[in-house]
């Protein structure tokens, strides 16, 4: 076939949107990756185990140049520098086989984006055909991409020649809608670049793009849950009781909530069967495990094993959860969770928040970054503020993001929770992390409206309502205070979070109205 729309003139062969089950054969023949004994596929993505964010640019030219919220997170490249090389890939790609995968992102068709993955590996290509949604056979048969990503791990970018930062690049072009990507065989930057880019092109088009997972229950009450990586979007959406909509990427229309994706990408460092059962359940023939260490013999996976990374992941197909939305869209959200994974120990397991601290939360985003989700990141959780619970996916100012949430908070009357999965009794390498089982409790009773009469009490820090009460949650375990053996240092730790969160915020103060500004910590 013809890849003239990657640019890639003489290629060897080319497998156009095979079958998981050629591609996984296709894996195994070139050595790429392994069975583990539940028939899924196990690769390692060698030395980069996470993305790479400060390897990540968008080319600066045309009108995106002038909507793009430049910056750390947002850097520019120039469009000279990508061409050439972006040719000298092509090149390197000659004579190479080739795998090739048509899809889209956007469930609501209309909001949908058609496109294209070139991949040089076939287990990439395999972990692309799961995670992005995948049209009927006969659609593919005359398709035509709107945005193609063309993927090498093995062409090594040379900084001085290139003009990228390390051997490593991912560059977006959203102008003539193009991916690039080399240097890297972490899989997880195949789906970030894409819907950073979806970040970009629906709030265009009138539908807020959303960092977060989302279910809905018998009665269609939607929930949504925002939080970084390991935050518990994915563990926590993964609710036998509810429907899975997604767990990552979401927009929300005039029409309601709608998925971006085909498939689920779940940390799976201590996975269980009994902690989780539905992502334990859905590692079999057709997902793709990263990382992982199996036993040579059994090729039993063992997800305790963090030698390789922390950031141990396995990408499926939504139907691999028994009770997902096969539609990928359901109506409005009723409920919103802010997710964090609080190193300190200090914040409550929930809290409710007001409309004013709904803004304050979402544009400080914070939460820990856990080890292993991002090159460079060391053995502990490091405390950190991502802009709408999702900075490294916006390519647009954190204002027109928020601005579209309050819009749509406050016209559906949805109930905003703050739901902290991280520690409690005392910081990290002190306390426990939550238990997973109180989590699910308070997040049921959040999505249910079992919480919406239940008195609060006014956090005197966090300046957050906390509840005095929740179904099948201890009354011990919603005051964070008493769960420290010194309430003097939980005092303390309190107000230097809060601190960092007043400092943070001062980038944002002159553009919120004071009500929002307010509604913070306090440290005083």
């Amino acid at each position: 076939m013809s890849l003239e729309v990657a640019g890639i003139k003489n290629p060897g062969r080319v497998y156009l949107n095979p079958s998981p089950a050629e591609l996984v054969e296709h894996a195994i023949r070139r050595g790429e990756a392994q069975l583990s004994d539940t028939g899924a596929l196990v690769a390692e993505t060698g030395k980069l185990t996470g993305r790479s964010p400060k390897d990540r640019f968008f080319v600066r030219h045309g009108k995106s140049a002038g909507k793009i919220d430049w910056g750390a997170r947002n850097q520019p490249f120039e469009l000279e520098k990508f061409d050439a090389l972006y040719d000298r890939v092509r090149e390197h790609l000659e004579g190479k086989e080739l795998f090739v995968i048509d899809g889209y992102i956007g469930a609501d068709p209309q909001y949908r984006i058609k496109l294209r993955v070139v991949a040089e590996y076939a287990w990439h290509a395999l972990f692309a055909q799961q995670l992005f949604r995948r049209p009927p056979r006969k659609e593919l048969e005359d398709f035509e991409p709107e945005f193609v990503s063309l993927s090498s791990p093995t062409f090594v970018a040379v900084p001085e020649r290139d003009g990228t930062r390390t051997e490593t690049f991912v560059g977006i072009d959203l102008e003539r809608e193009l991916v690039l990507i080399v240097g890297s065989g972490y899989a997880g930057e195949i789906k970030k670049s894409i819907f950073t880019s979806g970040n970009y092109l629906f709030p265009e088009e009138g539908a807020a793009g959303m960092h977060c997972s989302a279910n809905v229950d018998e009665d269609d009450k939607v929930a949504l849950f925002f939080g970084l990586s390991g935050t518990g979007k994915t563990t926590l959406s993964a609710d036998p009781s509810r429907r899975l909509i997604g767990d990552d990427e979401h927009g929300w229309s005039d029409n309601g909530v709608f998925n971006f994706e085909g498939g689920c990408y779940a940390k799976c460092i201590n996975l269980s069967k009994e902690k989780e059962p539905q992502i334990f359940d859905a590692i079999r023939f057709g997902s793709v495990i990263e990382n992982v260490i199996i036993d040579p013999v059994t090729r039993e996976p063992d997800f305790k094993d963090d030698s390789l990374t922390e950031n141990t992941r396995v990408a499926y197909p939504l139907e691999f959860i028994a009770n997902f939305v096969p539609e990928g869209r359901a109506g409005h959200a009723s409920t919103v969770v802010f997710l964090t994974a609080d190193a300190f120990g200090v914040l409550p397991p929930i809290s409710r928040l007001s409309p004013a601290a709904t803004m304050y939360h979402f544009l400080s985003g914070f939460t820990s970054k856990l080890a292993g989700t991002e090159a460079g990141l060391g053995d502990e959780p490091e405390p950190s503020f991502s802009t709408c619970f999702g900075a490294p996916f916006l390519p647009l100012n954190p204002s027109v993001y928020a601005q579209m949430l309050r819009d749509r908070i406050e016209k559906h009357g949805a109930s905003v929770y703050l739901v902290n999965t991280g520690w409690t009794g005392g910081p990290f390498g002190v306390g426990e992390r939550m238990d997973l089982a109180h989590t699910r409790a308070i997040v049921n009773a959040a999505t249910s409206g079992a919480l919406d009469e239940v008195e609060t009490r006014r956090h005197p820090i966090f300046n957050v309502d906390v509840p005095v009460a929740c179904p099948g949650v201890p009354g011990e375990v919603l005051d964070a205070r008493g769960t420290w053996s010194n309430p003097a240092e939980y005092d303390a730790q309190a107000r230097e979070l809060a601190r960092m969160f007043a400092k943070n915020f001062e980038q944002y103060r002159s553009s919120v109205p004071t009500s929002v500004a307010e509604a913070g910590p306090s440290a005083d």
